[in-house]
Formats: C-alpha cells, sequence, structure tokens
C-alpha cells in the first residue's frame, strides 16, 4: 500500500536536510547537493510492429560527479516520473559515496511498459534513448546500468547504440552488460547478494544465528530473488514473497509457513519476476494472498525489494511485533514518517542506500575490468563483493553507536560528508 501524495524527491531532500543541518553543512554546500546538478529531458519516438509511432519520454539527471562519473541504472516503468528519478540520481550519489568508489550519482527513466512491448519495440526505444543522451553520456561523463524492468540485452542494445555513434569500443560506457561481452560475473545477483551480506553483519552484532531466522520479501525480481536465494544458503527461511502479476496487473503475495522453495518459485517465474499462480499453488503447496500481505507475516526480517513508498505510516500498523530487522533492498521504500516509528520500535534499519549497493560495486567493478580488458572468476568478484559491503556496514555501524545515531543518518553522514569534501577541494564551494 503505498503513501497517497508521496513523493520520492521530497523524502530525499528531507533525509539530505536532516542530517546536513546535525552535521552543519554551510549553506552553499547544501544547496549544492539537495538539488540535480543537470537535468536532461528527453522525447523519443519508437516505430511499433503495427507500423504506426509511439512517442516516448524519458529523462537522465546526474545529480552529482564530484567525486567521479555519474553512475545510475536505467528504469523502464509506466509510473515513472521525473520526481522519482530525481530522488533516484541523489540517492545513487550517496550510495557511491557510503561504499566508498570514484563514481557520482546519476538515474534514467523511461515512461513506458517493457512488458507490453515487442523485443523489436524495445530494441528500437534503447537506442532512440541513446541517440537523444549520445552527448551527455560515456565512460567518463555517466555510465548507465540496468533497473527496474531493464536488463542485460536493453544495456548491450544501448551500448552498441553508442560504439555505432562513436565509432570505437567502448565497453565501460555501461555496466550490467551480458558476461562475454563485457559484463562482470556476479553483476546479476550483486545486489541481493548485498542486501544479505548487510543483513548477515547486521545479525551478527545483534547476536543472532541467521539460521534460526525467518523472513518475507516484497518484489522477486533481480534484487528479490537473489537476496532470497543467498539468505536461503546461508540457512535462513523465507517464508513469504510478493510479486506483481502482469496478466492480473496486481500484486500477490506467494506463502508457506515451513519455508518456500525460492530455486522451485525460480523455476516457475518468469523474466519480469511473475510467478506461476496455479503452479506454486498445485506444485509447490503454496498460498496465494494479496500483494500486501507480505509486510504483515510474523517474521523476524522484512526485505523491501520492489519499489518505493512501501513502508509508511498506515503499513507500519500491520507489522509484527516480532519484526528485528529491516533491509531495504529497494530504493527510497520507508517514508521519512514512518523512519521515526521504526526508531521508536527500535527495528534494526539497514538503509537502502547501503543494502542495495553491491549492484552499483559490482558495476564499478565492471568498469576496472572492461579498462583493463581483463576479467576476474565469479568467486573473485564476490569475495571482492563481500568485502566491500561488510565494511561499509561496519563503518556505518560504528559511526551509529559511537554517536548514537539511527543508521540512516549514520549512513547519510559519512556519505554526505565524502561528497561535500570533494565539491570543497575541487573549489565548486
Amino acid at each position: 500500500m503505498k503513501e497517497k501524495g508521496y513523493n520520492a524527491y521530497l523524502t530525499a531532500q528531507k533525509q539530505f536536510d536532516h542530517v546536513a543541518d546535525n552535521i552543519n553543512l554551510d549553506d552553499a554546500t547544501k544547496d549544492l547537493l539537495r538539488q540535480p546538478g543537470k537535468e536532461i529531458h528527453i522525447t523519443v519516438p519508437v516505430k511499433m510492429d503495427d507500423g504506426s509511432t509511439k512517442i516516448y519520454r524519458g529523462y537522465r539527471i546526474h545529480h552529482n560527479d564530484a567525486r567521479g562519473p555519474a553512475k545510475g541504472g536505467i528504469r523502464f516503468h509506466p509510473d515513472e516520473t521525473v520526481d522519482t528519478v530525481r530522488a533516484l540520481a541523489m540517492w545513487m550519489t550517496w550510495k557511491c559515496a557510503v561504499v566508498n568508489i570514484p563514481l557520482g550519482g546519476g538515474k534514467g527513466g523511461v515512461i513506458c511498459d517493457p512488458r507490453e512491448m515487442s523485443l523489436g519495440e524495445q530494441e528500437r526505444l534503447c537506442r532512440g534513448y541513446v541517440r537523444e543522451l549520445s552527448k551527455n553520456v560515456g565512460p567518463v561523463i555517466d555510465v548507465a546500468a540496468p533497473d527496474v524492468m531493464t536488463n542485460s540485452q536493453h544495456m548491450l542494445w544501448m551500448l552498441d547504440e553508442f560504439e555505432t555513434i562513436y565509432g570505437g569500443h567502448y565497453p565501460g560506457a555501461i555496466t550490467g552488460k551480458p558476461v562475454g561481452m563485457g559484463g562482470s560475473l556476479g553483476r546479476t545477483e550483486a545486489t541481493g547478494y548485498g542486501v544479505v551480506y548487510t543483513l548477515r553483519e547486521a545479525l551478527k552484532v545483534m547476536g543472532i544465528d541467521i539460521k534460526t531466522t525467518n523472513a518475507s520479501i516484497q518484489g522477486f525480481g533481480k534484487v528479490g530473488k537473489y537476496a532470497a536465494k543467498l539468505y536461503q544458503e546461508y540457512g535462513g527461511t523465507v517464508v513469504a514473497v510478493s510479486c506483481w502479476d502482469i496478466e492480473d496487473k496486481k500484486s500477490y503475495t506467494f506463502k508457506n509457513e515451513k519455508g518456500l522453495d525460492i530455486n522451485a518459485l525460480e523455476r516457475i517465474s518468469n523474466g519480469f519476476g511473475t510467478i506461476n499462480k496455479e503452479k506454486a499453488i498445485n506444485e509447490l503447496g503454496c498460498e496465494v494472498l494479496e500483494g500486501d500481505e507480505w509486510i504483515k507475516q510474523d517474521v523476524d526480517i522484512l526485505m523491501p525489494c520492489a519499489l518505493e513508498n512501501q513502508l509508511t505510516t498506515e503499513t507500519l500498523k500491520h507489522v509484527s511485533k516480532r519484526v528485528k530487522v529491516i533491509c531495504e533492498g529497494a530504493n527510497g521504500p520507508t517514508t521519512t514518517e514512518a523512519d521515526e516509528i521504526i526508531q521508536k520500535k527500535k527495528i534494526f534499519m539497514i538503509p537502502d542506500f547501503l543494502c542495495n549497493a553491491g549492484g552499483v560495486t559490482c558495476s564499478y567493478f565492471e568498469q576496472v575490468q572492461c579498462n583493463t580488458n581483463y576479467y576476474w572468476p565469479l568467486d573473485e568478484v564476490l569475495e571482492k563483493l563481500d568485502r566491500k559491503m561488510t565494511d561499509a556496514f561496519h563503518e556505518v555501524y560504528n559511526l551509529a553507536i559511537k554517536k548514537n545515531l539511527y543508521m540512516r543518518d549514520a549512513a547519510y553522514g559519512i556519505a554526505i560528508k565524502r561528497v561535500a569534501d570533494a565539491v570543497k577541494m575541487r573549489g565548486w564551494v
């Protein structure tokens, strides 16, 4: 259940303002960092399979690039808004800073529904998007990646168009590409795995054995699915998973009190994370509930891994008293008002731009591999990812303990200081 009138950008600014005031950030730096540095609004005409032409609206927004080229995914979604993209670009700046990789924050989006487009139409949209943005993106300017309802094939089409325009090979211009075409092993699962790496460390400092815990997860796309798989590998029990049903155009929650078989669920889901209801019931013995039931489960851990604005003052009324940890696999799933309630309930919060930073971290690894034209084996990628996420978690946690801060505020404090230092060293303020 989303909160009516929710604006992700206003939430991002409120979160920033709260911490900026607490760390006494000067007015000029605060004014610079609370808004995007550059916005590009485009229209992309696409020839449809039926011979008609449809015009799609798209965006690419750079929040800040003081620490390195802008970095951020491209979302294809029918409900995309410019304010959502602004917020996500801002969160990308903090995400790159909190895990201390040399990149800035950017984000892109197109208002479309790829689930209702043919592959040919999707390809033409991808290529048109890059043509419109070609002078404002690239390996040393702004590096795109997959996000909601985009994948490695979309990225390869975009890269091919970019390379066609500039007449050379620039594999570092876009990340999240297919393995063998400049992509990195581990990139597909990186965001979800990063969620669980941080969860593992949180449970350690709380003195809880992960094997004794259970969880409910919202989303069965790239983030939720791989978070569920690794959590299950570590011995945790996934009680419920929610997903969007393409045909019914609504979400459902799939539940098994004894634990879901995530690998079996994966086999009966499609590329967009929609789980086949009939097979889930008849073959796997799942209960199928309403989509918002995931948040009402009597579990130890909640993992919102879908879209923003899911944990609100209203939905928190349904959260079990048993919940000990919230892992924000999604970007911006919690409103600022809900944060206050979570703090009072003393639920351990792993904030989004720390929790889900595994994706951009592995994208950075992909850039490094592309630049050297040498690609690492999977175990090396995952070992480096684990170390990076673990180090970032403990840096945030240690600051939170030292200064008695909410984990989100501690993460913001570290990230904002790093970016503020960069803009000051560059002489921008």
